[in-house]
């Protein structure tokens, strides 16, 4: 009955907790529920979804990625700013191959170099947060005839009833999960994190395998900037602060393992998801707004608990 009740705690504990908390919520707040609430909060999740999609590729390779969230704020104002100079499309252009190019640096230092990804991320975060001050010149930046541009329909419009963020989001996790599960080099991101050393005496080239996974979290943080700037039609210098540490909860609670080689990106899709009606729960029942930096807190820990404690067979011990 012991090793049953493990079992399930290790596959469905968490899963069963949020369930528990959905239904507490829901007779507490009538309006929890609603498909006006449910669709915020798909609108509101997809822009950490996005950035948690490509996360995950870097995660399941054993490495992690913490400059995201400067990334999205540098984005953010890069698409933002170029759509007043240069036009939306453009704009979209721009921010799409500098959020590549971000990852791509990222993935030549830990890649190819070999440098250590925590010190790597961290570093360029920091860089990050100094280059989006010297780009912007301290100053928040706003788009330009915000009523009449077509830019508008990526974070504010609605396809059929449903959020135009949410589908983008939707649309990204299924190429990804694709690219992860049916693509050759979607086996060799997990074989790199399984073991990496076993990974290149088969024929792997591990290095441009890390490189690109880096590259591919650069794009969909790059997605996830245009939703962004779409969405509020402006940025701040600090806007994507903190967004890093909601996106590795959410595919750390998605279930992809810290330590490597084992992860999908349907199970990020329901970490994130998971997350976010959590901070939309506890609003609705009156909890102050900085209660949910220490709900993650919590959330990370318990799921990092789980994963380890699977991995080494005991979690209750």
């Amino acid at each position: 009955m012991q090793t049953e009740v493990k079992a399930f705690l290790r596959r469905h504990g968490l899963l069963a907790g949020f369930g528990l908390f959905l239904i507490s919520v829901a007779l507490s707040a009538d309006a929890f529920l609603t498909p006006g609430n449910i669709f915020d909060v798909l609108r509101q999740v997809s822009i950490t979804g996005v950035m948690a999609v490509g996360v995950t590729f870097v995660v399941i390779t054993g490495r992690l990625d913490l400059s995201v969230g400067s990334l999205l704020t540098l984005l953010t104002v890069i698409v933002v700013d170029q759509h007043n100079t240069s036009g939306p499309a453009m704009a979209i252009l721009i921010t799409l191959a500098a959020g590549i190019g971000v990852g791509m640096f990222n993935g030549v230092l830990v890649g190819l170099v070999g440098l250590n990804a925590l010190i790597v991320t961290l570093a360029m975060l920091s860089f990050l947060q100094g280059l989006v001050l010297f780009y912007s010149g301290g100053s928040n930046v706003n788009v330009q005839n915000a009523q009449t541009t077509w830019f508008a329909v990526f974070g504010r419009h609605d396809l059929l009833g449903v959020p135009v963020p949410a589908l983008i989001f939707l649309v990204t996790a299924v190429i990804a999960a694709f690219v992860l599960n049916r693509t050759v080099f979607g086996r060799q991101v997990f074989a790199v994190g399984g073991n990496e050393t076993a990974s290149r005496f088969s024929g792997i080239a591990s290095k441009w395998t890390v490189f690109w996974a880096y590259a591919l979290s650069g794009l969909t943080t790059a997605i996830a900037a245009v939703i962004m700037g779409s969405r509020v039609m402006g940025a701040q210098n600090t806007i994507g602060q903190g967004y890093e540490l909601t996106v590795l909860a959410g595919v750390i609670l998605g279930g992809t393992s810290l330590l490597g080689g084992s992860g999908s990106i349907w199970r990020t899709v329901l970490g994130i998801t998971m997350l976010g009606f959590i901070q939309n729960g506890l609003l609705l029942l009156g909890f102050p707004y900085y209660v949910q930096w220490l709900v993650t807190w919590a959330v990370i820990i318990l799921a990092v608990w789980i994963d380890l404690g699977a991995k080494r067979g005991r979690i209750l011990a």
